[in-house]
């Protein structure tokens, strides 16, 4: 039994970031170099948190060089600030592909994302899925989930954290914690205060 947690664990730290950091890096950042640039007279006359320009009802996507789409990213209003240099957007929805098709995709009720796309946070219901796939060698991958009120990316160093309840799903298994910070590039996770974890033996 204690072989099949590691393994299950094993699992769920591969899959997790590969999930939320390629949905979050391809959208925000084609949403960020695709936003209108303000013209400096504009900018000048802009005082305090307000924002200098708005998006309505947009969709934004990218294609891959054989014109296959790779991420696709709307919302309902963006906006921009320039004080902060941040771009809010409300009823956030983040599509990605990957390079062999895989589907993942995001949401949350509000999204924020600075104008380099080094940092993305969700906020509100926020929901990453890694759809149920095959690989080219045959091997199945279970649907992979993310739920909590707080997600926040940062795409430089490939960590991502949030400080509220967090629960990851992967097929029928199920985590959940107060808190998460997970680092990519160390593969290490770490779930604070109350976890709990449900694991489901597969079917043989």
């Amino acid at each position: 039994m204690k072989n099949f947690l590691y393994e299950v664990w094993d699992r769920v730290l591969l899959y997790l970031p590969l999930m939320v950091m390629g949905t979050l890096a391809l959208g925000t950042y084609w949403l960020v170099r695709s936003t209108p640039t303000p013209e400096v007279a504009l900018a000048e006359r802009v005082r305090g948190h307000e924002p200098d320009y708005f998006m309505h009802g947009f969709s934004i996507k990218t294609y891959d060089a054989t014109g296959r789409m790779r991420s696709e990213v709307q919302g309902s209003v963006a906006r921009h600030y320039p004080d902060t240099k941040w771009i809010e957007i409300d009823g956030i929805r983040i599509r990605s592909f990957d390079a062999e098709g895989r589907l993942t995709t995001a949401s949350a009720l509000r999204g924020l994302t600075n104008d380099s796309g080094s940092e993305v946070q969700l906020m509100g219901k926020a929901v990453v899925v890694r759809e149920a796939d095959t690989t080219a060698a045959g091997k199945a991958t279970p649907r992979m989930e993310y739920r909590g009120e707080f997600l926040h990316a940062f795409m430089d160093t490939e960590v991502v954290k949030s400080h509220q309840p967090v629960e990851l799903t992967r097929g029928k298994d199920r985590f959940t914690a107060d808190a998460m910070d997970f680092d990519n590039v160390d593969q290490v996770m770490r779930l604070r205060g109350r976890v709990h974890g449900t694991l489901v033996p597969d079917s043989r």
